[in-house]
């Protein structure tokens, strides 16, 4: 049986090869610390649980509309307005099966073949994978970091052709946890709006930002870039309801109504307990929210100071997410290694340290860490990092 070139034409991800050996260290019963996690290491808030559960009880458990409960829809309406003065109809909002689900069924909703996307460098390791399933083709931008990873709006000009459709920006951002400030984000919108290009605002580490600094969505800058922009979010990330798979996307009405379209062909409808549980994230308490992210801000200052007392690491300290992304190239040089990937490869089997290699982002010269996981664990593998570093060096 021979595949659909779609999926012979996906990129393997070097999350998973590295996942994979790290779980059969752990299973021959060596002590791996892991530090690729993309999820909270928080428990889903109480009330949201039981809210959940009490739906089941109540009878629950069939299908909903596509593109997702009124109520729903109607509590990220509200969420929307008091924590960006933005205002939509129920009828600019799907509920998906998670942000990611919310992304792919935009894509697939919007592209043609050989539409172009342009995909900011550090990117999200679906991205590109999700334009080209939908027959469009990823045009990468470097963010330098220099500039903390973020693209400028002359960097913009310069990619764009006649068959740019849309613009992905990440803010915070997964990997390097940058966040654009309005300025910046206001330059980027008057080039979409002069090109007319879709700007698509993944701001699912929204609520995790450090420093007194405040999250701005490009579509709260002004009328025009409302229009101009579908907002993804959900609440994976800020309320650690990664496994629950509830996102949202809002935006022009007649994308909406196609995404749902297509989402009634393929999932049905989100996961009706999981929606339950959704309104009472968005309804009810966010003191656990701010509570996990002073916990993550706290962790991520420790883990920065000691990072980058690490011999060859330098590292942009971020804004949001729960990712560092630090620099590896003079730690990779005084070691003797060829690349970072063979240096990460390394590390874990020698020091059963996990990281997840910058390549797979498409900054080969990085590498990932999440420090959602305890501090002491995290402290531990930043010992076993400089001691990998130290032990190497002397031995080349």
């Amino acid at each position: 049986m021979k595949l659909a070139k779609r999926v012979e034409a996906l990129t393997p991800s070097t999350t998973l090869a590295i996942t994979a050996k790290a779980n059969q260290l752990k299973a021959e019963g060596h002590d791996v610390i892991a530090l690729g996690a993309g999820e909270p290491d928080f428990n889903t808030p109480i009330h949201i649980i039981e809210a959940a559960y009490e739906s089941m009880k109540e009878g629950h458990t069939k299908y909903t509309a596509s593109g997702g409960l009124l109520s729903l829809k109607t509590a990220i309406v509200n969420k929307l307005k008091q924590d960006q003065g933005l205002t939509y109809e129920t009828s600019e909002i799907i509920v998906s099966t998670g942000a990611k689900h919310s992304l792919y069924s935009l894509f697939q909703a919007i592209l043609d073949e050989g539409d172009e996307v342009i995909i900011p460098i550090p990117y999200w390791v679906s991205y590109p994978e999700q334009v080209k399933l939908a027959d469009g083709t990823p045009v990468y931008l470097e963010g330098k970091e220099e500039n903390q990873f973020k693209i400028t709006a002359e960097d913009l000009k310069k990619v764009i052709t006649e068959r740019t459709k849309a613009l992905v920006l990440n803010s915070p951002s997964n990997p390097t946890g940058s966040l654009y400030s309005a300025e910046e984000l206001s330059a980027i919108g008057e080039v979409c709006l002069e090109n007319d290009i879709l700007i698509v605002s993944d701001e699912i580490y929204e609520k995790l930002v450090y420093g007194g600094v405040k999250h701005t969505s490009i579509a709260e800058l002004s009328p025009e870039l409302k229009k101009q922009t579908i907002i993804i979010n959900g609440l994976s990330k800020s309320h650690a309801m990664t496994g629950w798979r509830i996102g949202f996307a809002a935006g022009d009405a007649k994308i909406i109504k196609a995404m749902t379209n297509l989402d009634s062909h393929s999932t049905s409808n989100p996961t009706t307990t999981s929606q339950h549980g959704a309104l009472a994230a968005y309804n009810g308490t966010q003191e656990p929210v701010e509570e996990m992210r002073q916990a993550f801000e706290e962790r991520m200052n420790k883990v920065y100071d000691r990072l980058v007392t690490i011999p060859g690491i330098t590292c942009v300290k971020p804004n949001g997410a729960f990712y560092l992304f630090p620099n590896a190239t003079e730690a990779v040089k005084m070691t003797g290694f060829s690349s970072v990937d063979e240096w990460v490869e390394a590390l874990l089997e020698e020091e059963k340290v996990a990281l997840v290699p910058g390549s797979g982002f498409g900054a080969p010269d990085n590498v990932r860490l999440s420090y959602a996981t305890s501090l002491d664990t995290i402290m531990e593998a930043l010992d076993r990092i400089e001691r990998f570093i130290n032990s190497s060096a002397s031995n080349d």
